[in-house]
């Protein structure tokens, strides 16, 4: 596979990037207590950054070439809020997700990688704002009728600022439901020109995203944006990832690549948590070969997606384990 001309400086090979998969489904495996925390995975860069950096390393052990900070549900707002901080500080526990992660991948490298060999990327992720409002709105979009696209703007720009002054390689702006929301992010990252990013929208069905508007639409919107490496989607059924791109193969930008990284495919109960199935797990790596062939240049996991799935996954697209990547 070609790589698109704007993520070719960060590619070793002609292999998609493999990213991580979900960190909170890591660091919940590991005994950390998340659910119903308004902070998310975010708060342990206060309260326990070791176990986040433990988390990166084994989603670098696994074979991913990208990982993504625990900033997801991070916010300056919601760490003034939740942990009582300066917005100072706020804005520097912010950052610590980028320098965790990229002290991690260092040490990566250090302990296992041949001298010369690129280091793995640290994309900084950026949730939607239904992501700080704490009422499942992330996956409708909802709150998006009451905005404008400068309100947007406006909430997203602390952060953006944050995760470009720390260094990520990449911004990664994660489970946008909404096109207006997608609107505001493309015009914020004309103010961070340094800076590249993905787009990864959250989507309902095979057609639309979350907010009911057309994955084509969307997909025109991030058109728009020199800055973008990659458009797609993340933390949907693994089964809504090849009509999505079919639906809008012929709009991509020839520079641009797809970005996919569904959950597990399981379903969600709000009483019951996950209802666990091995087989839905499975179909990351299984139909993953398919969207390479669709132009997906980032494959990944999101929810309930571990190292060892990750593991797979490198294994189905690139031919080596975890071992011989290093």
């Amino acid at each position: 596979m070609g790589s698109p001309a704007r993520l070719r400086p960060y590619m070793n090979d002609n292999g998609p990037l493999i990213l991580d998969g979900g960190l909170a489904t890591e660091l919940e495996a590991q005994g950390a207590h998340l659910q119903g925390d308004p902070l998310w995975s975010a708060r342990l860069l206060h309260t326990n950054p070791q176990a986040i950096r433990d988390a990166h390393y084994r989603f670098l052990l696994s074979g991913a070439d990208v990982i993504t900070t625990a900033t997801y549900q991070a916010s300056v707002t919601g760490f003034i809020s939740h942990l009582d901080l300066s917005s100072e500080c706020a804005r520097e526990l912010l950052m610590s997700g980028v320098q965790l992660a990229k002290e991690t991948a260092e040490r990566f490298v250090s302990d296992s990688r041949p001298a010369g060999q690129r280091c793995p990327l640290v994309a900084g992720s950026v949730g939607p704002y239904g992501a700080f409002l704490l009422n499942g709105s992330e996956y409708t979009g909802a709150y998006a009728q009451d905005m404008t696209v400068e309100d947007l703007k406006v909430w997203h720009r602390p952060q953006v600022d944050c995760l470009a002054a720390a260094g990520a390689d990449l911004i990664a702006f994660e489970t946008i439901p909404s096109i207006k929301e997608a609107e505001a992010l493309v015009e914020l990252l004309r103010e961070f020109p340094n800076s590249k990013a993905w787009l990864a929208f959250s989507c309902k069905d095979g057609k639309c995203i979350s907010d009911g508007s057309l994955f084509t639409d969307a997909v025109q919107i991030t058109n728009r944006s020199p800055q973008l490496v990659a458009v797609g989607l993340n933390c949907c059924s693994p089964a809504l990832v090849e009509p999505l791109l079919d639906s809008a193969g012929s709009l991509l930008s020839p520079d641009m690549s797809w970005v996919v990284y569904p959950n597990s495919g399981e379903e969600w109960n709000s009483k019951q948590g996950w209802l666990t199935s091995e087989k839905a797990s499975a179909l990351i790596p299984e139909l993953s070969r398919t969207w390479m062939k669709q132009g997906a240049a980032l494959i990944g996991g999101c929810c309930r997606i571990g190292p060892a799935h990750i593991a797979e996954l490198r294994q189905q697209l690139k031919g080596s384990s975890p071992a011989s990547a290093v």
